[in-house]
């Protein structure tokens, strides 16, 4: 008499989010802070005690207190609402800029890595001359002779400025990758089955190169988030009365560093925090998508 087979139990699959928590505390941490300030962008209206654009001189240069727990600038507005709708200057123009810079960076890597030759000769003589420059003399000089062109409160031409000194780095990185995954078998046959090659590109070799773009896109968020802040520091990123960190350190908080530190204190420490949480969970995403890790 044979015995029923009992069926063999599924092994239950972990979380991947609490995986990378467990893993990656760190990394964990910097997604926290991350989700954070994103909430606070999106609801700014609801969390901001004052309106960022009032202004007050019966509360000029007031230290911080229960009323304003960052204290008021040189115009009496309240600097802790001017930081969480600076909040979402910041992570607006920063992630609509890494996203267009890897994206195209992405592509043109993929694209320079799947021609060879006389096309990835040219595409990298280009993505040369581009490096040559630092990142914030190329933001400078494109959004200069660009101007400003503003649609729904967003300054599109300053984040093409940022944009563009990241599509050469990003195309740099994704083509390491995108080398490998064209001497693959499969790239070989659909050539030999046909598909043209914006198709292969897209369908067989993008997806195979998410892992470093995931990555470079956290981490030039980051970058992007420290432009913003030095052009509307000089004067040429986001204008006033709308609230941007890099701008809260120029101007008036130059002249009240002494009397009111707390000016260039509280929008500098947010400008850090935020650069160091980004760049905190870039490195963690990288170890975690990391083959070896998990080995």
């Amino acid at each position: 008499m044979s015995a029923t087979a009992l069926p063999l139990a599924r092994p239950r699959r972990r979380n991947p989010v609490l995986a990378f928590i467990a893993a990656q505390p760190l990394g964990a941490a910097g997604l926290f802070v991350i989700l954070a300030m994103g909430s606070a962008a999106i609801l700014a209206e609801a969390i901001a005690p004052f309106d960022p654009e009032t202004i007050d001189f019966a509360a000029m240069l007031e230290a911080p207190s229960w009323t304003h727990p960052f204290g008021t600038d040189a115009f009496g507005r309240d600097i802790l609402t001017r930081i969480i709708y600076g909040a979402r200057t910041a992570l607006t123009i920063g992630f609509l800029s890494s996203f267009l810079g890897c994206t195209l960076g992405g592509l043109l890597g993929t694209a320079s890595a799947y021609f060879g030759g006389a096309v990835d000769l040219v595409i990298q003589r280009f993505v040369d001359v581009i490096l040559s420059f630092p990142i914030i003399v190329l933001a400078l000089v494109v959004v200069a002779v660009m101007g400003k062109t503003s649609v729904g409160g967003i300054d599109l031409n300053l984040i093409f400025a940022i944009a563009i000194p990241i599509i050469p780095r990003a195309a740099r990185v994704v083509r390491s990758a995108a080398l490998s995954v064209r001497a693959m078998p499969y790239i070989d046959a659909a050539r030999a089955g046909g598909y043209s090659s914006g198709y292969i590109i897209l369908r067989h070799m993008a997806p195979n190169v998410l892992a470093p773009f995931l990555i470079l896109l956290t981490a030039y968020v980051a970058q992007a988030i420290l432009l913003e802040a030095s052009l509307s520091f000089l004067g040429l990123g986001v204008s006033e009365p709308k609230p941007a960190w890099g701008l809260m350190l120029a101007g008036d908080s130059s002249n009240f560093y002494q009397e009111a530190p707390w000016m260039i204190l509280f929008p500098g420490l947010a400008i850090s925090l935020a650069v160091f949480a980004f760049n905190l969970f870039g490195d963690s995403l990288r170890d975690w998508l990391d083959p070896k890790f998990h080995s």
